[in-house]
């Protein structure tokens, strides 16, 4: 081994036998070994960060369609129960905002230890900077504890598919169509169009009237008229506004008339129930509402409610009060 190399560095001797120059023998170590390992470094976290890349993009694409893997789909869609529509769309978009978080950590993860190899070749010291970076990671973890809760609690949302844009929900201070769906905030906006920005961290209860079925439910008083009667003539409206064309596709299942629901000074209250679609739900609600509403007066049925009610008027003389047209009870 030659005097000017060390026994433990081959490239030294293999550099001083081609060229015969001591100093560029001596140097090669910096000038051959550590560029090479730096670029092995870089080219090994690049195709790393590809192959990662490609393997979330594949799953993104296989989870978004019916047939597909079901790693990303919430438990609801793998066993969807009756009446429940799956919507591709809506999951093909949240697939697609969770790769996006995945290539994002795959890519800061993959660079990062890249970065703290590339620092170690080139003979840093990492004990205090990697001190510095924990210190600094702890006091960033207590100022930004709020913001860390955010994002989990966004994440987890998304990867629960507990609602999506579009869909109707009741978030407590906040009820409305979600407008946008991020990892820190979502976006509301109420009946009256106040835009409400909520963090994702403060949600504790989500009510989403969009997934699935919903049913309609519809109290009608019939005052103290014959609830057999009224019950009958209730069933016939609501399985007439089932068979309606323009309806019938709305409906899961066909109405009922569940019979007295309670019973006030005013006389009893009927329920009429429907399961429907969950975008069907408000016109349903509103067709039914209409139809069984007619359907109590065409059959005579309002009339004896207000025929049962008592109304006040003032008197002509002596300050005593008479019985209204509507008589008394």
């Amino acid at each position: 081994m030659s005097p000017v190399c060390p026994d433990d560095d081959p490239i030294c001797s293999q550099v001083l036998d081609w060229t015969g120059l001591p100093w560029l023998a001596e140097g090669s170590f910096w000038l051959l070994v550590k560029p090479l390992r730096i670029v092995l470094i870089i080219v090994v976290a690049v195709v790393l960060r590809y192959l990662l890349h490609r393997a979330i993009r594949r799953l993104v694409t296989s989870t978004s369609t019916v047939a597909g893997p079901t790693i990303l789909r919430p438990l609801r869609e793998r066993t969807p129960p009756a009446g429940t529509v799956v919507m591709p769309e809506r999951r093909r978009q949240r697939a697609e905002a969770i790769g996006s978080v995945l290539r994002s950590t795959v890519s800061a993860t993959v660079f990062g230890i890249a970065v703290l190899l590339v620092l170690g070749e080139l003979s840093f010291n990492l004990a205090p900077l990697l001190a510095s970076a924990g210190i600094a990671g702890i006091a960033l973890g207590f100022g930004a504890q709020t913001l860390v809760k955010d994002l989990l609690a966004g994440l987890f949302m998304l990867l629960e598919d507990q609602y999506g844009v579009g869909d109707i929900v009741d978030l407590g201070e906040a009820t409305g169509v979600v407008e946008a769906v991020g990892l820190r905030i979502t976006t509301v906006r109420d009946a009256r169009g106040v835009l409400w920005y909520i963090r994702n961290g403060e949600i504790i209860r989500v009510g989403n009237k969009s997934q699935g079925w919903a049913m309609v439910v519809v109290d009608m008083p019939v005052g103290f008229a014959d609830t057999e009667q009224a019950t009958a003539v209730l069933r016939t409206a609501a399985l007439g506004v089932a068979a309606d064309e323009e309806m019938a596709g709305h409906f899961v299942e066909p109405p009922d008339v569940l019979g007295v629901e309670q019973v006030t000074v005013d006389g009893a209250v009927i329920r009429t129930v429907a399961k429907t679609t969950a975008e069907g739900q408000f016109v349903v609600g509103r067709e039914l509402r209409r139809q069984l509403a007619a359907a109590l007066h065409t059959s005579g049925i309002s009339a004896q409610i207000v025929a049962g009610r008592m109304f006040v008027t003032r008197g002509s003389g002596g300050g005593q009060e008479e019985p209204g047209p509507g008589g008394t009870t």
